[in-house]
């Protein structure tokens, strides 16, 4: 039986995440940290932390478990700015995974951009590589990467980019050769997560496009 940490949790693959993980005999403990409470109630295996991401050292004690589940994010125009953006998708994860690593959490999931490059020119693609970077640096047991493409699946906040683009992802996936390109479901993504997390290799693994597809179906 298995202590499951999520951060992300009101999130599209973070809902499904949790959702998942409370129908998962397997984790006995789930133990989420968010911004705004999630609106689930199970006294008897949820553990909800409503903290603030910018005071970590008032809970960051509380990262105790066995993997932490890492699903969160924000959108450039969700955040008001770049910086902003960069604090929700990697400080905040960065600074979770580190204090989680410290207190001796043996694995962690992240869910990452299939385009994710530290070197890439564009913001979003460049942000995601340096923290993919950043976290293969810490002493997890292991470390598993979901590199997942276009999402779909029912969000809070509808984002209108999203709306416009998954016709489209699903037209480009017709072709021969780029069915991988073809989007995935927030269900099937945090499937992928809870899969990579129970698989008991050391070491790093990155799963992309179709990996993340195979992972989910395992």
């Amino acid at each position: 039986m298995l202590t499951a940490l999520l951060i992300g949790a009101t999130g599209l693959v973070g809902d499904y995440t949790l959702r998942q993980l409370l129908s998962d005999t397997r984790f006995d403990r789930i133990k989420v940290f968010t911004r705004r409470p999630t609106g689930y109630h199970n006294p008897e295996r949820l553990e909800e932390h409503v903290v603030d991401f910018d005071q970590p050292q008032q809970w960051q004690h509380l990262l105790t478990g066995d993997v932490l589940f890492s699903a969160l994010g924000t959108t450039l125009g969700q955040a008001g700015s770049s910086a902003a953006q960069y604090k929700v998708d990697y400080t905040y994860q960065f600074q979770t995974a580190e204090a989680a690593a410290q207190n001796g959490v043996a694995t962690y999931v992240l869910v990452s951009s299939a385009s994710a490059d530290p070197e890439a020119f564009v913001f979003y693609t460049r942000m995601k590589g340096e923290l993919e970077r950043a976290i293969k640096r810490l002493p997890f047991q292991r470390i598993r990467i979901i590199q997942p493409g276009m999402l779909a699946g029912s969000r809070h906040t509808p984002r209108l980019a999203e709306r416009i683009a998954l016709p489209l992802a699903d037209l480009v996936a017709r072709i021969p050769g780029l069915q991988q390109y073809r989007p995935i479901h927030g269900r099937e993504v945090a499937q992928a997560m809870i899969n990579a997390a129970l698989d008991t290799k050391p070491g790093v693994q990155t799963d992309a496009l179709e990996d993340v597809f195979r992972r989910a179906h395992q």
